[in-house]
């Protein structure tokens, strides 16, 4: 979709549909909203006075002109209570108005900016959620279907903003809301293809286009540099696999090196779970498993393409995880690269074990300063949690302070978990120095993130447990069925809050 901002009168657009909004409660429109009803005889106004049009937020309202306006309909979406609208509203509203538009037809519609005038938002921060929300909205993935269901595409989304002093501000967040739904659209993308089609070596191979589209750094390292290296717990999940391994390491280098923030994402291109298979029901959904490396991947692509000053480096330790008969089994003890000794209880529990290997790479050969790791890691984070938010664990208040403002700068909703020094008893090992799951049944979000935390040491982290958010069963607001692209944002902006206190 082209996304333009054009100075002028909303009314006076050729448009085939405007948009305009309308906050809970208000009985005569102001602004933009107000020109469009006064130009339509206010027609707008009646249908307040009747109650067809409430401004309850979601709801949409259609209106056709009949030659009153250039434009042959008007969408007015309700933006809900004034004292409860945030910028993911802005997001949400839109991406919802440019899904009903696209679905009946419309290929050309204008808006406004929704928030930025009686909202009280910034023009800037308004005009990047809401391409944000029209992009991601209108978001499809048809790649692999041999026609296309119907072609409907909403292909052109004017901004029309009435004060000229206003458009550079626009201009500059419409720039900043595009780079970051592309970013996130690739990582939908990623984690919605089948895991025949994105192995390791595919998921490398992205990586490498990054790579060359950004100037960025790459190394891609293979079995046997992964072995020298003493890689044991990567490789333990890695054995049962007919497809090789890849441990992805892309750079960019935008400043200096004494504030390296480092984002790990697990990259496991299916988990069957292993020899501790997993029930038959919804298994399909584990080609999404990598959706923690995806998010790096597209973060840090999004980093580069807004040439923010700060040098990040995204790790994605890539593998299948199969059974098979060079499979680690429970009650295997492998070591990770620090020469920490794992006592292997379930082979399901293996994204703690990539990333341990991936965090002491990141700390003793990158030399990083700040670490957030994102991984699908727990079905427990789901019942903790449900959908709606991810968890987030830390050993240091003030970085998870970031990234939460981070997140709500993006509409990614977290949820700060305990790490008391007592759970690490749950990880335990008669054998080893730890388990990889815990000795019950409960804090199983806890155990995941507290194994994990036993390799960072006293480097400022951040553990991001998506698995309840990388998935959307349903449309709604600027998600859609499928993957949704969870963390991309949030690393994003955090790479900008960091850079900003430099």
């Amino acid at each position: 979709m082209e996304v333009r901002v054009v100075h002028g009168d909303i009314t006076q657009s050729a448009a085939e549909a405007l948009v305009v909004n309308l906050f809970e409660g208000v009985t005569q429109p102001g602004g933009a909203t107000g020109a469009v009803d006064r130009a339509l005889g206010g027609l707008l106004s009646t249908l307040i006075a009747e109650g067809e049009i409430r401004g309850k937020k979601g709801e949409k309202a259609l209106v056709h002109t009949f030659g009153r306006i250039p434009a042959k309909r008007v969408l007015v979406v309700g933006l809900g209570k004034r004292e409860e609208f945030t910028l993911d509203t802005v997001r949400q509203v839109t991406g919802e108005a440019c899904r009903f538009l696209q679905e009946r037809g419309v290929r050309h519609a204008a808006t406004i900016v929704h928030g930025a005038g009686v909202g009280g938002l910034p023009p800037h921060d308004a005009a990047m959620a809401l391409t944000e929300g029209a992009l991601l909205g209108t978001y499809t993935f048809d790649a692999l279907k041999s026609s296309q269901e119907d072609g409907k595409r909403l292909e052109r989304l004017d901004i029309v903003e009435a004060q000229a002093a206003s458009i550079p501000a626009v201009e500059r967040g419409v720039h900043l809301g595009r780079v970051l739904a592309e970013a996130t659209a690739l990582a939908r993308d990623l984690v919605n293809e089948p895991a025949n089609i994105l192995t390791p070596t595919r998921l490398a191979q992205v990586a490498h286009t990054i790579a060359t589209q950004h100037r960025l750094s790459l190394e891609v390292l293979e079995r046997e540099r992964c072995e020298a290296l003493g890689m044991g717990a990567y490789l333990a999940v890695a054995r049962g696999s007919h497809q090789p391994p890849k441990f992805i390491v892309l750079s960019y280098r935008g400043g200096p090196p004494d504030r390296h923030l480092g984002l790990l994402g697990k990259g496991i291109t299916f988990d069957s779970g292993g020899i501790s298979l997993k029930p038959a029901e919804r298994m399909e959904e584990m080609k999404g498993d990598m959706a923690g490396g995806a998010a790096v991947l597209c973060a840090l692509k999004a980093i580069a393409a807004l040439g923010v000053p700060l040098t990040v480096t995204a790790i994605v330790p890539a593998t299948e995880n199969m059974p098979g008969g060079g499979a680690t089994r429970p009650g295997d003890v492998v070591k990770a690269m620090n020469g920490k000794s794992i006592e292997v209880i379930n082979t399901d529990a293996e994204g703690r074990l990539v990333l341990a290997d991936a965090i002491c790479y990141a700390r003793q050969h990158l030399k990083v300063t700040h670490l957030v790791d994102v991984a699908t890691l727990t079905g427990a984070i789901v019942t903790a949690l449900g959908t709606l938010r991810a968890g987030l664990f830390s050993n240091n208040q003030a970085w998870a302070d970031q990234v939460l403002k981070a997140a709500e700068r993006a509409g990614e909703r977290l949820w700060p978990m305990p790490l008391d020094p007592e759970y690490r008893d749950l990880i335990k090992s008669d054998v080893a120095d730890i388990r990889n799951t815990g000795t019950g049944r409960g804090a199983g979000a806890i155990v995941g993130a507290y194994f994990i935390r036993d390799f960072v040491d006293d480097t400022p982290w951040v553990h991001l447990d998506i698995a309840g958010t990388f998935l959307s069963e349903k449309e709604k607001g600027y998600y859609v069925k499928g993957a949704t692209g969870f963390g991309v944002r949030t690393l994003a902006h955090l790479a900008l809050l960091m850079a900003a206190r430099e």
